[in-house]
């Protein structure tokens, strides 16, 4: 008898028609709801639920996610600038909603099908975090894992399905990480972000998860060391034939964190065009602000520094692509160093869009700085991004060069 074939489960797309282009203009026809809610969304400590109902709808949490599972896997190029989009109206909202939604990738590349067939569900509705450090452990039972622990700045938890965290199993250390996922209902979500809790960034839903004795399935979980394999790709390329899925995370994982801070430039320029077309020169002859050179340098230097910074991350995000399409149709790998360098560019936009928030900042007057302000919110959510462990790019451009000259690296 012929050996039989189980069938592979097939979750359709809400939308099998829907294209890259059109996605791509929901973001951008979404911008002004974004700016429109950004206050409440600071309080809340998340994006709004009858905003994040559109983002769903929009099929934003789906762009990375398997075509087997009820995803578009449209490509990290078409993602990045759906959130550039969210981003220009509210940069904690985009964070929170890049967080939870760029994970899926994650899930495709790496995951064992079982687990993935699990975690995306029958309906394919998955938006989930990623702790990458590790806070917690893992104590091996029959069948899996039994997760304890607490993990802080779980960005993009505001709206999840879904927990994913990096832990440690007890007496395994030398091995290396254990990524484990769960359903969300299973973890307690603290009540520590927004409303002023933190400098900027309020409305990302980047709340701390406590996890208590939870078991998880081992099929739910695989290998955290996602970034030291330099010559294969993750197994999820082979498993989906989708040069999405393989495996190479720094530049997406960055750009996660640097496609707000643009976006945070980007409304501070908005803002700063609409105090210089609405506002005065103090002293005579008081005229328009936008006729003066003065204010017109502010504005075109600032807009150099932006469209500079997004120019990178449009180019990085097609790079992306072709290096893991190239792997997948001729086997040549898209490298751990072609990953960081990309990394290195993408904190270089970083830079620039930081530079330009400062200027605008500066140029702004006093009353930029007053508590409720749009330039305000905008200053303070891109000074969040300077103290984050990822924006070191000293070390990331001296790793950069080790990997190039074939020394030993230790990026991540």
């Amino acid at each position: 008898m012929p050996e039989q074939t189980i069938p592979r489960p097939h979750v359709p797309a809400p939308e099998p028609d829907l294209t890259p282009e059109a996605v791509i203009a929901r973001a951008r026809a979404l911008t002004p709801a974004v700016r429109e809610q950004a206050d409440e969304a600071e309080r809340l400590g998340k994006h709004t639920p009858e905003l994040d109902k559109k983002f769903t709808e929009a099929g934003f949490y789906r762009i990375l996610q398997p075509r087997r599972f009820g995803g578009y896997a449209f490509g990290m190029d078409t993602f990045w600038r759906v959130i550039m989009a969210i981003a220009e109206g509210d940069a904690g909202t985009a964070w929170g909603l890049c967080l939870g939604a760029h994970h899926a990738q994650g899930i495709g590349a790496f995951f064992p099908e079982q687990g993935q067939s699990e975690i995306f569900g029958p309906a394919g509705d998955f938006k989930c975090p990623h702790r990458a450090a590790p806070m917690g452990t893992a104590t091996p039972v029959d069948g899996g894992y039994l997760v304890k622990g607490q993990w802080d700045y779980c960005s993009g938890v505001g709206h999840a399905t879904h927990f994913m965290c990096n832990t440690l199993v007890p007496g395994r250390e030398s091995q290396g990480l254990l990524t484990i996922c769960t359903p969300i209902e299973n973890v307690t979500v603290l009540r520590d972000w927004g409303n002023g809790n933190i400098i900027g960034m309020n409305s990302s839903g980047s709340n701390s998860v406590r996890v208590d004795d939870v078991f998880v399935p081992e099929h739910c979980t695989c290998s955290g060391d996602w970034t030291h394999n330099t010559t294969t790709p993750a197994p999820g390329m082979a498993l989906h034939d989708e040069p999405l899925f393989c495996g190479r995370i720094y530049a997406m994982y960055h750009a996660g964190l640097v496609i707000p801070v643009i976006g945070a430039a980007k409304g501070a320029l908005h803002e700063y065009e609409n105090t210089i077309r609405t506002k005065n020169t103090y002293f005579p002859p008081q005229v328009p602000r936008y006729t003066v050179e003065e204010y017109q340098r502010h504005y075109g230097q600032a807009r150099a520094l932006i469209d500079s910074a997004e120019a990178i991350i449009v180019g990085c995000g097609e790079r992306y692509m072709e290096l893991a399409e190239r792997w997948h149709r001729t086997g040549e790998p898209f490298t751990r160093e072609d990953d960081a360098a990309m990394y290195a560019m993408i904190q270089i936009a970083a830079k620039l869009a930081s530079q330009a928030t400062t200027e605008l900042f500066a140029a702004s007057s006093s009353s930029a700085a007053k508590r409720g302000t749009a330039m305000q919110r905008h200053y303070r959510d891109m000074s969040m991004y300077l103290g984050h462990i990822s924006a070191r790019h000293d070390v990331v451009a001296a790793e950069v060069a080790r990997m190039h000259f074939g020394l030993p690296d230790n990026l991540f």
